[in-house]
């Protein structure tokens, strides 16, 4: 270490009180973080591309500072759901440090990957007051049955008005219209609900009518339309 001649010629000022950083709650407990290995939790961060044309949600479950799980959740942007491959491999294992100076493929999960580091090393995480944190696989009930991302798709102009497209619930396949010609109710089909039912076996029409409930008050609506072509 190379000194100045101005700090060579200084007096030692001995330093006083040394308390250390402040603890931060940490699955279940008040830890004072010093080293990457001293970080521990489960929590999201969501990230953009420069010209924001996609996002990322992104979660992580860290253990003593090593990324053991990882969800990647991108919308918007084709390109990105390849990114998303990428970046899943590329994380677990990985310190949260090495991750954050790790490029991630695309600019959206970089940038979610910075706000996450951000929430967590300041004691921001989902399961900070989570006695033992949360187990390795908490990430996937983000998902729900089906194991599919929670989409809500939504289009609409002033001249045609509103089209359903994806919701929590499913893929809409009809719009329920009243009188007025207003929306009254939806009918959407659970895609992981038809694709396990397919996978065992089930007929693909008989799979798609077991898979396709309704909402509101569908069964009373004046007219139906698809919201794909209609």
């Amino acid at each position: 270490m190379i000194y100045s001649q101005e700090v060579q010629h200084m007096c030692v000022v001995k330093k006083g009180p040394n308390h250390g950083p402040a603890p931060i709650p940490e699955e279940g407990k008040w830890v004072k973080a010093k080293e990457i290995k001293d970080i521990s939790g489960l929590t999201h961060g969501i990230g953009w591309c420069a010209p924001q044309q996609g996002t990322c949600k992104l979660t992580l479950n860290i253990k003593e500072g090593v990324i053991e799980e990882a969800l990647v959740e991108t919308i918007g942007c084709s390109g990105m759901t390849h990114s998303a491959a990428m970046a899943a491999e590329i994380l677990p294992g990985k310190t949260l440090l090495e991750a954050l100076n790790t490029d991630l493929v695309c600019d959206a999960i970089n940038t979610a990957m910075r706000e996450l580091f951000l929430q967590i090393v300041y004691g921001r995480s989902q399961s900070a007051f989570s006695e033992g944190g949360l187990v390795i696989g908490a990430g996937l009930e983000d998902l729900g049955k089906g194991l599919r991302s929670q989409v809500g798709t939504m289009f609409s102009t002033k001249a045609k008005g509103v089209r359903y497209l994806e919701l929590a619930e499913g893929y809409v396949t009809r719009l329920a219209l009243d009188e007025d010609d207003e929306v009254c109710g939806y009918e959407f089909v659970r895609l992981g609900v038809m694709m396990d039912l397919i996978k065992k076996g089930t007929d693909a029409n008989e799979a798609l009518k077991k898979a396709t409930a309704n909402y509101g008050r569908f069964a009373n609506a004046v007219k139906y339309i698809d919201p794909r072509h209609e």
